[in-house]
C-alpha cells in the first residue's frame, strides 16, 4: 500500500485486486481506525476520509432525481399549453387558408411572416384563443370525470383491462368528444380569427358561441355553416383514432426504453438491483409520452387540416394572410363533408395542401424539447450545487461532494 500526497489531500493506491468482483463493501478498517473509500470521485485513487459521519447517498440522490423529473414534467406541461400556443395559432391559420400560395412546410418560410405580424399587430396576436383553448381542455376532462362517475364506464384502462372495459372506455371518450364538439368549433374560431378585423372575444364567449352552434342543429343553406351533426362524426373519429394511436405508441416506446435501459447496464455489468428505480421510470414514462404526442400530431396532421376547414366553414371568420403577414382575408368554402374537402384539397392544392403549416408544428416541438432539455440541465446543476455536504470549520480536510450519477455508494464526510 503506497501513500501519495497531492495538495492537502492524501490519496491511497490500493493494490488489492478482485475484491470488488465479490461485492465486498468499499470500506476498510486500518489500524487507527481510518476508513478508505475505494470508489472516490477521482478515478484510480482512494481518498482519505474522516470517519466521524457516515451518510448513505443513494436514497437521497434518488429523491433529488425524482424532484428533477417532477420539475421537468411541470415545465413540459406549461410549455405544451402556454409557451407553444403561438405555434398552434400559426399552424391552424395555415391549415384553414385554402387558397394560399405558400404551404409553410418548412419552418424557415414562417420567419418573415412572424416579423410582419409582430410589426403590424404586436406579439400578442399569436396568443389569441389561449383562454378558450384551456377552457376546452378543462371541459373535456370535467365531462369525462362526470360521465365516469354516473356510469360504470372506466376513465382509465391498462394493458390488463378486459375487452368490456376497453369498449366502455372507448364509448366514454366518444361521448365526451361529441359533447364538446360545438365548443371546440367556437374555440377554433377564436384561435384563427384576426385581431385587427374583429373584436376580441370575452372569456366565456366560447360557451355562448358553442351553444349557438348546438342550437343550429340543422345547419344553414348549402355552402354555409355545416350542421353540428355533420361535424360530430369526423370529430369523434379523429379524436378516438388519435387517442388509441398515442396509447399504442406510448406503450411501445416505453417498453423499448425499458429494454434499452436493461441492456445498457447488462453490458457494463452494473445492473441495478431495483430495475428501474423511481427516477428512471419517471423519465422513461415522460419520454414515451412526448414521443406519442409528437407521433400522433405528425400522423394525423392531414386529417386535422380537413376537420378544421369543416369546422370553420360558414362562420364568416377573417384570418391573417400568412403569405405576407400584412393583410387579412375571409374564409369562404363550400365543402359538403370530409370526403369532398379531401378531394377539393388534392385537386386544387395538391398533396402538400394537406400539410400546410407543418413548419409551425416543427417549431412547436423544437421549442418544447429545447425548454425541457434546458430545464433538466438547470435543475440538475442546481441540485448538484445545493447537495454539497456541510463542512466542519475545525477540520481542514475537504468535503466529499455527492454526484447524482452515483448509485449505491457509501461516503464518509468530515
Amino acid at each position: 500500500m503506497k501513500s501519495i500526497r497531492k495538495g492537502s489531500t492524501h490519496y491511497i493506491h490500493q493494490k488489492m485486486a478482485g475484491l470488488n468482483e465479490y461485492g465486498v463493501q468499499n470500506l476498510y478498517n486500518v489500524n487507527n481506525p481510518v476508513y478508505w473509500n475505494l470508489n472516490s470521485v477521482d478515478t484510480g485513487s482512494t481518498q482519505l476520509l474522516n470517519p466521524s459521519r457516515t451518510i448513505k447517498l443513494s436514497d437521497e440522490d434518488a429523491v433529488l432525481k425524482k424532484y428533477v423529473g417532477t420539475g421537468v414534467q411541470v415545465v413540459s406541461l406549461v410549455a405544451e399549453n402556454l409557451l407553444c400556443h403561438p405555434f398552434v395559432v400559426l399552424r391552424r391559420q395555415c391549415q384553414v387558408h385554402y387558397n394560399s400560395r405558400k404551404t409553410h412546410i418548412v419552418p424557415i418560410t414562417l420567419i418573415p411572416v412572424l416579423c410582419h405580424l409582430h410589426q403590424h399587430q404586436g406579439i400578442t396576436t399569436l396568443w389569441k384563443g389561449l383562454g378558450s383553448t384551456l377552457l376546452i381542455r378543462g371541459m373535456s376532462l370535467g365531462v369525462e370525470d362526470l360521465i365516469s362517475k354516473v356510469t360504470p364506464w372506466p376513465k382509465e384502462i391498462t394493458w390488463y383491462s378486459s375487452v368490456k372495459q376497453f369498449l366502455q372506455h372507448a364509448l366514454l371518450k366518444c361521448v365526451s368528444l361529441a359533447i364538446i364538439t360545438p365548443f371546440y368549433s367556437a374555440s377554433l374560431v377564436e384561435t384563427v380569427q384576426s385581431d385587427i378585423a374583429s373584436e376580441k372575444p370575452g372569456i366565456l364567449d366560447v360557451f355562448r358561441e358553442g351553444f349557438m352552434r348546438l342550437l343550429n342543429w340543422g345547419g344553414g343553406p348549402k355552402g354555409r355553416m355545416l350542421p353540428i351533426w355533420a361535424l360530430v362524426l369526423p370529430t369523434v373519429t379523429l379524436g378516438i383514432a388519435r387517442y388509441f394511436f398515442s396509447l399504442v405508441v406510448e406503450g411501445s416506446a416505453s417498453r423499448l426504453m425499458h429494454v434499452r435501459y436493461r441492456r445498457k447496464h447488462e453490458l457494463t455489468g452494473a445492473l441495478p438491483r431495483n430495475l428501474p428505480n423511481t427516477s428512471v421510470l419517471q423519465e422513461i414514462e415522460f419520454n414515451a409520452s412526448l414521443v406519442s404526442l409528437i407521433a400522433s400530431d405528425i400522423v394525423f396532421y392531414p386529417f386535422e387540416t380537413i376537420l378544421h376547414r369543416l369546422h370553420l366553414q360558414g362562420t364568416r371568420t377573417i384570418v391573417d394572410n400568412l403569405d405576407t403577414g400584412r393583410s387579412v382575408l375571409p374564409i369562404l368554402t363550400n365543402y359538403h363533408g370530409p370526403v369532398d374537402c379531401y378531394d377539393s384539397c388534392l385537386k386544387n392544392e395538391g398533396i402538400f395542401g394537406l400539410y400546410k403549416g407543418f413548419g409551425a408544428l416543427i417549431l412547436q416541438y423544437a421549442a418544447h424539447i429545447a425548454v425541457v432539455r434546458i430545464t433538466r440541465f438547470v435543475l440538475t446543476e442546481l441540485t448538484f450545487l445545493l447537495h454539497k455536504p456541510p463542512r466542519d470549520p475545525g477540520n481542514n480536510s475537504p468535503p466529499v461532494i455527492s454526484n447524482l450519477a452515483t448509485q449505491g455508494q457509501t461516503y464518509l464526510l468530515p
